[in-house]
């Protein structure tokens, strides 16, 4: 009796382990509107798919499979925010990411911003790395800014650099920024705690992983800044009413399980105000 129930408390951490791996292959799709009291005003849409967090030494989803959950949204532009790898080995491992993206046909293409993690690479690495982005029609923001038209509509995207490795330079940024919507695409979220003096209209980050290990809290990231002291680690949240999203990430980091936490794509279908007011935001 002694020994059965020896037997069974010692497969109770081999169960919990694998289903917290399996958990890392639940991978949902969340769908987020912002604004959508304009749609009545036909007000023009922009839907972004956000990828944050990748990970690739640790991620569950294939190319092959992101693409099937993805073929038949119709996608407008595409932002990924942040934290794709650690190791110079595992730069070839983005590209056939980057190939199923491109198959997605974004009309204004694809841009992308650096995490804590991407600068773990030494330089000659970061540089392969940020060419390889290049190479697949994908563009780095690092402090700096490109345009798009939607509907003749002005859309500023804004790549801030990492905040929690001091990259970010947000006058560097908004550096001759002329008037229209302002997207922002950054890592850590805690930059919005330091934007008062810089308008934004949306911005999507990630970093914190919605914990990915959250039993019972995800206590473990106190030491990653003031929201996380807050318990703001995921989801639509609004600073002075400006709204800004964080990703719950697509892969993993440390080790390859999810607690409480589930890998993410986002899709935000963003209505535009030309007289900027206060967004809305509605998630399905």
């Amino acid at each position: 009796m002694e020994l059965l129930l020896f037997s069974i408390l010692a497969s109770f951490p081999i169960y919990f382990l694998k289903k917290a791996h399996n958990n890392t292959k639940d991978v949902v799709i969340n769908k987020i509107k912002i604004n959508e009291h304009f749609a009545n005003n036909q007000q023009p849409m922009i839907r972004i798919l956000q990828l944050s967090d990748m990970h690739l030494e640790n991620i569950s989803i294939t190319p092959e499979e992101l693409y099937e959950k993805l073929k038949n949204e119709a996608i407008d532009l595409i932002a990924l925010t942040g934290d794709f790898l650690d190791r110079k080995r595992t730069i070839p491992k983005l590209i056939p990411y980057l190939q199923t993206l491109n198959q997605l046909n974004a009309k204004f293409g694809i841009f992308a911003v650096l995490g804590n993690h991407d600068y773990v690479l030494r330089k000659p690495y970061l540089d392969t790395l940020i060419q390889t982005f290049e190479n697949y029609n994908c563009k780095v923001l690092r402090n700096e800014h490109d345009t798009i038209y939607v509907g003749g509509h002005r859309i500023n995207i804004i790549g801030i650099d990492d905040f929690s490795t001091k990259r970010s330079n947000l006058k560097a940024s908004y550096k001759n920024l002329k008037p229209g919507t302002n997207l922002v695409l950054t890592h850590d979220p805690n930059l919005v705690l330091h934007m008062e003096n810089y308008h934004f209209d949306y911005l999507l980050s990630g970093h914190f992983h919605g914990g990915q290990i959250c039993y019972p809290k995800a206590y473990h990231l106190v030491k990653m800044g003031k929201l996380a002291r807050m318990d703001i680690i995921k989801g639509i949240h609004f600073q002075e009413g400006k709204p800004f999203y964080i990703s719950e990430g697509l892969g993993q980091t440390g080790v390859n399980i999810r607690i409480g936490s589930r890998p993410e794509i986002t899709i935000h279908e963003f209505y535009l105000e030309a007289n900027e007011q206060r967004a809305i935001c509605n998630i399905n």
